[in-house]
């Protein structure tokens, strides 16, 4: 039978490897990564970990919400005003998958694609948005996912660079 405390210290040990494991003192298997139960909308494939379906980490919006959510409004050229996009981070999104590289191709539904190399995750607060000032983004408003950088916080993130590595209608990260 169990108990409250029992419960609760399963949770507690699972956190715990999942915190350990994204630190990368667990070996590249020790945790698993959940099956989708949704349509898939963002698959990871490549030099990963943490394959959950074909030798592929594969996502519904979801497994993406139960990762830690980030939030940040920033001006962007795409529209005349800030927006506040929500999601996980990009780095959080890679620990997920077990990624393995030091570049990551986007692809968004249009097949366009661009190079982010793994740094910028850890350097800055690149998030895989999946809101947009709190509302779910249709493909019709550059959904369902979008990769944005926090390009108000650093004067470098506000270039052709880094607005090149944004993707929005994100769908695929190859990583290299």
């Amino acid at each position: 039978m169990f108990t409250v405390a029992t419960l609760l210290s399963a949770r507690a040990v699972a956190l715990a490897l999942a915190v350990l494991s994204c630190l990368g003192v667990l070996g590249p298997h020790a945790l698993a990564l959940d099956k989708p139960e949704g349509p898939v909308i963002l698959t990871v494939e490549g030099s990963i970990g943490h394959p959950n379906q074909a030798g592929k980490a594969v996502f519904d919006m979801k497994m993406l919400e139960q990762l830690p959510q980030q939030s940040f409004s920033t001006k962007t050229p795409w529209y005349p005003h800030a927006v506040t996009f929500t999601g996980p981070l990009l780095r959080d999104v890679l620990a997920a998958a077990g990624a393995k590289g030091s570049k990551i191709t986007a692809v968004a539904l249009n097949d366009y694609k661009t190079e982010i190399p793994v740094d910028d995750a850890t350097r800055h607060d690149v998030i895989v948005a999946r809101l947009m000032n709190n509302k779910p983004m249709p493909v019709r408003e550059k959904g369902p996912l979008f990769i944005v950088f926090p390009f108000d916080t650093k004067a470098e993130l506000r270039s052709e660079l880094y607005y090149n590595r944004a993707a929005w209608q994100l769908h695929l990260l190859r990583i290299q």
